[in-house]
């Protein structure tokens, strides 16, 4: 296989237990096992991670910025902001 034939791959690391993974980066390889082993050399150099998620990117699908309806039904559903409750003196700053 030609190495322009090899998919792009998109790499997350988690930096330390208990944290979501980030976004690092993209890297060309043959597989996942490739891909890892390439992530891992190229964004985990100085130990900055303690784990691995490579996904090839024709699987990723993401919303259109443009298309702006996407997000108006949340706007319609007052009931997700608490701002018509009574909070208790008691409760204090929230």
């Amino acid at each position: 296989m030609d190495k322009k034939e090899w998919p792009l791959w998109e790499v997350f690391i988690r930096s330390r237990s208990g944290l979501h993974h980030k976004h690092a980066g993209s890297l060309h390889a043959v597989d996942a096992t490739m891909a890892i082993e390439n992530a891992r050399d190229v964004y985990t150099r100085r130990n900055e991670g303690v784990s691995i998620w490579v996904v090839e990117s024709t699987h990723i699908m993401a919303s259109d910025p443009e298309q702006g309806d996407m997000f108006e039904a949340a706007k319609s559903k007052i009931y997700r902001h608490p701002t018509f409750y009574d909070i208790p003196d008691e409760i204090g700053h929230m």
